[in-house]
């Protein structure tokens, strides 16, 4: 009898199931689904990079009238309450969740699309075979003598800044996408680009590319379009920063910690 037991991670309407257990939260581990599926539910069996094999679906129905110790929370706020690891997990679930939502047909002969292997399909029509798609965006913290630029963007839900970031083009390489970023939506000439670190960004689909920078020249002039503030701050004047699951975040806190 096997009796292996694996991380369940349940998605509805993106919410996440999460447990409690001795004032610490986690995710159902334990052999079977933790909720009632239908049978044409897809059930994900993924692997996380350590080799853990754990499972994921989503359910269309509201996860109400849960039992003792269960809750929900969205994926980004949960970053506070999982593990680093659970959250990490998570994030590779929704967005395979996400891929498999948006790839049910062959974009090329129209002709309906199956699991090839836990993450790529195949048309059942041509053969096309296709993968989760990752969007790369750049995201860099400029510094000019003991200050760092900071912006609002028009798409940020709230009042917090943020640092100047952006989708990567077809045909560019990292760098040049800060450059031409930083360029587009602040007017400014930056020089010693440096690689930082990177974060997944399961927002829906992303992958965050962290990288510093000097200001080299020129007056800040806001893309109207994308930003609605923006100015340097010294570590005495902050303003509202982003939230810790953030790489823009992790920027902001390398530079505060630097004496």
């Amino acid at each position: 009898m096997n009796n292996k037991k694996f991380y369940w991670f349940v998605f509805s309407n993106e919410q996440l199931l999460i447990k409690k257990e001795k004032n610490e939260y986690t995710v159902p581990y334990q052999e079977n689904s933790p909720t009632s599926i239908a049978e044409w539910t897809h059930v994900h069996e993924l692997t996380y990079t350590d080799g853990e094999i754990f499972k994921c679906y989503a359910v269309d129905y509201p996860l109400t009238n849960l039992a003792n110790g269960y809750e929900t929370c969205a994926l980004r706020p949960s970053f506070l309450l999982l593990p680093r690891r659970l959250y990490q997990m998570a994030g590779k679930g929704a967005e395979i969740l996400y891929w498999d939502q948006n790839s049910k047909y062959c974009p090329v002969c129209g002709m309906p699309m199956k699991f090839h292997t836990a993450i790529s399909k195949r048309c059942t029509g041509c053969g096309k075979e296709t993968w989760p798609s990752v969007a790369t965006a750049i995201i860099v913290r400029i510094s000019k003598g003991d200050q760092i630029l900071m912006v609002h963007a028009r798409n940020f839900r709230g009042d917090f800044f943020g640092l100047v970031a952006g989708f990567v083009e077809t045909g560019e390489t990292l760098e040049e996408c800060v450059h031409r970023e930083v360029w587009e939506e602040t007017g400014l000439r930056i020089k010693n680009v440096k690689y930082f670190g990177n974060q997944p960004w399961p927002y829906p689909c992303g992958l965050m590319v962290g990288f510093t920078a000097q200001y080299d020249s020129g007056e800040i002039k806001l893309q109207n379009s994308e930003l609605s503030a923006g100015a340097f701050f010294s570590k005495k004047n902050l303003p509202q920063m982003p939230g810790k699951a953030s790489l823009a975040r992790t920027l902001i806190d390398d530079w505060l910690n630097q004496k």
